[in-house]
C-alpha cells in the first residue's frame, strides 16, 4: 500500500519533523522537504535521515534550500530567488512518499502563493499535526477548515504531546476528522525513540490510513 502525505501542521515547532520520521519509518517510505529556510547544517532533511533510517530510506534534495530562518517569501527574497508553483514536482518513486510543510498552512512561498497552494498544487492527502496549546483548537479547526475550502483530503490528524481528552474530543467532534495516532512526548527524539514510536504504530497508522 503505497502512501503519498503531506505532513503540516497548525503552527510552527509542533512537531511536524518528528511525526514526519515516525511515518517515514513506519511506512518504510522516502521522504522530500519541498522548502527548507534556514539551519541548512542540520535541515530536516538530515534529522529525519537520521531518525528514520530503514533499509531502502531515499531522503529527496529541497527543491529550495534558503539561508535565512523566515518565511520562505522572506528568506527568498534574502537569497534573490522567486519561488514559484511550477517549480515543484512529486519525486518519482515505488515507495510510499512523505512530504514535509515549512510551518502552517497560510506561511508565503511568494507575493501570491502559500503553503496551502502548495498542497493543492501536488495533490496529495495531508496529515495535520496539532499539539496542545492555549489557542490550539482555534488553530486547529481553522486550518481543516482552510484545508476543506480548498477540497484537499485530510488522511487524518496526530496530536503530538501530553493527551488533552476534552480539546482532543471537541477537534475531532466538530471537524468529523480521525485520528491518525497519538504521539505522546517523547523524553528524547533519536534514532531509537524514532524507530520505537514507528514500531508501536505502524499496525495503526496503516489501518487508518486504509480506511475509507
Amino acid at each position: 500500500m503505497n502512501q503519498r502525505l503531506f505532513v503540516t501542521g497548525i503552527s510552527t515547532e509542533i512537531g511536524k519533523t518528528v511525526i514526519s520520521a515516525i511515518l517515514t519509518r513506519a511506512l518504510k517510505a522516502d521522504y522530500w522537504k519541498p522548502v527548507q529556510s534556514g539551519d541548512l547544517y542540520h535541515t530536516d532533511s538530515m534529522k529525519v535521515a537520521e531518525w528514520a533510517q530503514h533499509s531502502q530510506l531515499q531522503v529527496f534534495p529541497e527543491r529550495f534550500r534558503l539561508h535565512t530562518p523566515a518565511s520562505p517569501h522572506y528568506a527568498a527574497e534574502i537569497d534573490k530567488v522567486t519561488i514559484n508553483l511550477n517549480d515543484f514536482e512529486l519525486p518519482e518513486t515505488e515507495k510510499s512518499l512523505i512530504v514535509e510543510g515549512a510551518g502552517g498552512l497560510l506561511v508565503p512561498l511568494n507575493d501570491q502563493d502559500t503553503m496551502l497552494d502548495l498542497m493543492a498544487h501536488l495533490n496529495i492527502p495531508v496529515v495535520l499535526v496539532s499539539r496542545n496549546y492555549l489557542g490550539s483548537i482555534n488553530h486547529t479547526l481553522l486550518s481543516i477548515e482552510a484545508l476543506k475550502h480548498r477540497n484537499i483530503p485530510i488522511a487524518g490528524i496526530v496530536f503530538n504531546g501530553p493527551p488533552t481528552p476534552s480539546t482532543e474530543e471537541i477537534i475531532l467532534k466538530m471537524s468529523g476528522l480521525k485520528v491518525l495516532f497519538h504521539l505522546p512526548e517523547l523524553e528524547a527524539i533519536n534514532q531509537a525513540t524514532i524507530s520505537q514510536a514507528a514500531l508501536v504504530k505502524k499496525e495503526e497508522i496503516i489501518q487508518k490510513l486504509s480506511e475509507k
